[in-house]
């Protein structure tokens, strides 16, 4: 009976551990992952913003005429709230990716819909509408998230590759990110680094500068998360 209840717990422990971190799971809330593969586009994604260095990341994404969706810190948005608007004059889409920061894993329903709902309060208010994205930190999910999606109106957004770019130099994450890509996946980059104030995002500034060009001559075209998912012609995201 101990071997069973202890194989039980185990196994139990596996499918929340799977639920709550991989990248396909829907098991706390539905989420999307990746774009069609019919389309020869790609979602670009940063997450932990708005920083000091976020206008140098515009800068170079206005060079090559591309999009992206930032998923914004409401601590960050609130002290620099003329980079979220620069953000969305650039056609740039805001998602929400809670208040500072904070895991979600083990944290209360009403933790975690305050979380979201501050950050969704600040980010409606500086970008001109609210978000209609969402991403965990980390990308983990949990119990109550479901419901406090439901009630901001967001879509929960993860990855087809995360490019480690908080961890790896210009290099490292050319030589890990370039490989992975596919029509319709979503990259997930950082303009921020977690609550930092002022971070160093030269390893994803570097990085960018070598892939974008290359992306764009493989007949790349680039799309906010909501272009990805919307019907073709229409307007609609997810």
């Amino acid at each position: 009976m101990m071997a069973e209840a202890a194989g039980l717990l185990l196994a139990t422990g596996g499918v929340l551990a799977w639920g709550a971190r991989a990248r396909s799971a829907q098991l706390f809330c539905s989420s999307l992952w990746r774009g069609p593969k019919s389309r020869r586009a790609l979602a670009l994604t940063f997450d932990d913003g708005p920083s000091e260095s976020t206008l140098d990341l515009l800068s170079l994404l206005h060079t090559y005429g591309v999009r992206a969706t930032f998923f914004q810190l409401g601590h960050h948005a609130r002290r620099l709230p003329r980079t979220v608007w620069r953000c969305v004059e650039e056609g740039h889409e805001i998602g929400n990716h809670t208040d500072r920061h904070h895991g979600l894993w083990l944290r209360s329903p009403q933790f975690i819909r305050e979380e979201i709902g501050r950050a969704q309060e600040s980010l409606a208010r500086l970008a001109g509408a609210p978000p209609r994205l969402f991403r965990s930190p980390y990308g983990v999910r949990w119990f109550g998230l479901r419901g406090a999606l439901r009630e901001f109106g967001l879509k929960h957004v993860a990855w087809s590759v995360l490019a480690r770019d908080y961890m790896l130099d210009a290099e490292g994450v050319v030589a890990h990110v370039a490989p992975r890509v596919s029509p319709g996946a979503i990259l997930c980059f950082h303009d921020g680094r977690e609550m930092h104030h002022s971070p160093d995002i030269s390893s994803t500034l570097g990085a960018l500068e070598r892939l974008l060009p290359r992306w764009l001559e493989d007949g790349y075209e680039f799309l906010t998360v909501s272009e990805m998912f919307a019907p073709q012609g229409g307007s609609t995201g997810p």
